[in-house]
């Protein structure tokens, strides 16, 4: 997200019940890998070590075996076993390893799509086809005024990646061929940004799809936190204002997820972590067009939210200070553990992962 100051745009913020409280609490550098425990009441965790102290914002879930990290100092990391062992398939080169990686999509083991924040060149996206032995850059940003923050996928070829206002509107890259290039789509169809407005770039959710079409992008930093959607992929856009307190550069939405097209999630706060964060939730019913105030939201800021694999009711949101469980669609949430996370991801067959600060990952299996 841009804002005032070097510090604010390149920002270091910082299943079920008993279940995802084991399966979170313990860092994955002080986990045995391969060691497996049973929680009291849930499903078996494997807690992982990743051999890193880089900080992943970005995640991306495969299946119960397969997921990739993205994170601080130009590093990703992929496993194939479930978390036992985390493979450094960083891309090469010294001007890459000062990079922030802050969102991954990924096809499979072999394919995926990484994104780099930041003002000017800093915004990159790259690719690889063979799970991470080598990659390609395939955007560079050249134009100073933009600052990319958040991507997602449609499908193995349809994506989309976003940037904080250029000229007064959100700017919009499009890919149809997996990510292999990019162009900038028209911002005709965009509404007009408030003043102050941007992404954050926090979890790699700040744009999310759901469908082949269906797209929706969260803001903060202005007079309000909006969520602007696009069902036609983004070429044109509607805004809606959220529940969710803004008003100041560090306050809005920082993440969203809907189970499909019309049901949603957001979560996010002030992310300063002296400063409360009440209200930090919303739900919608509606695609978006409203948003409805959580009647119980998450007790602090949160930047990750997902739903849970096979449930049309129980979500999951992390944040630097904690995880909370909501089994009423985001209406209410309830305070599960007091780790630190900054973004989860959950995958169809019943696998839940979060990665966070000093090399955190973990993995909760058969829910």
């Amino acid at each position: 997200m841009r804002a005032k100051g070097k510090t604010r745009r390149l920002m270091s913020l910082g299943l079920c019940g008993a279940a995802l409280a084991a399966a979170l609490a313990a860092p994955a550098a002080h986990a045995t890998p391969g060691e497996r425990h049973r929680p009291p009441h849930g499903p078996v965790r494997t807690p992982t070590a990743t051999g890193t102290d880089a900080r992943f914002r970005g995640l991306a879930a495969v299946n119960s075996r397969t997921a990739w990290l993205a994170g601080t100092k130009g590093t990703v990391l992929r496993t194939a076993d479930g978390g036992r062992h985390w493979r450094d398939v960083s891309p090469p080169g010294a001007d890459v390893a000062e990079l922030e990686f802050r969102d991954i999509e990924a096809f499979d083991a072999r394919r995926a799509v990484v994104l780099a924040i930041g003002e000017g060149e800093a915004s990159r996206v790259l690719r690889t086809d063979d799970g991470g032995a080598t990659w390609t850059e395939s955007f560079r940003n050249s134009d100073a005024r933009a600052f990319y923050d958040c991507l997602t996928f449609f499908d193995s070829r349809h994506g989309l990646a976003m940037s904080d206002p250029v000229d007064g509107r959100f700017r919009i890259l499009s890919t149809t061929d997996g990510g292999r290039s990019w162009r900038v789509l028209p911002d005709k169809g965009m509404p007009a940004a408030q003043d102050g407005e941007a992404g954050f770039a926090a979890s790699g959710q700040c744009l999310v799809s759901s469908g082949p079409r269906d797209v929706w992008l969260a803001t903060g930093g202005a007079a309000t936190a909006r969520v602007l959607h696009s069902g036609d992929r983004g070429l044109t856009w509607k805004a809606a204002e959220s529940t969710v307190p803004a008003g100041d550069p560090a306050r809005g939405v920082f993440g969203l997820a809907f189970r499909d097209r019309t049901h949603g999630i957001a979560v996010g706060g002030d992310y300063r972590p002296d400063q409360q964060s009440p209200l930090a939730s919303a739900v919608t019913d509606n695609g978006g067009r409203s948003w409805r105030q959580s009647a119980a939201a998450p007790a602090a800021y949160r930047s990750g939210v997902a739903w849970l694999p096979h449930s049309r009711s129980a979500a999951v949101a992390v944040g630097p200070a904690g995880t909370d469980l909501s089994t009423d669609g985001g209406r209410t949430w309830r305070t599960v553990d007091t780790g630190s996370y900054d973004t989860v991801d959950c995958t169809a067959d019943g696998s839940c992962w979060a990665a966070g600060e000093q090399g955190r990952a973990a993995r909760l299996s058969g829910l």
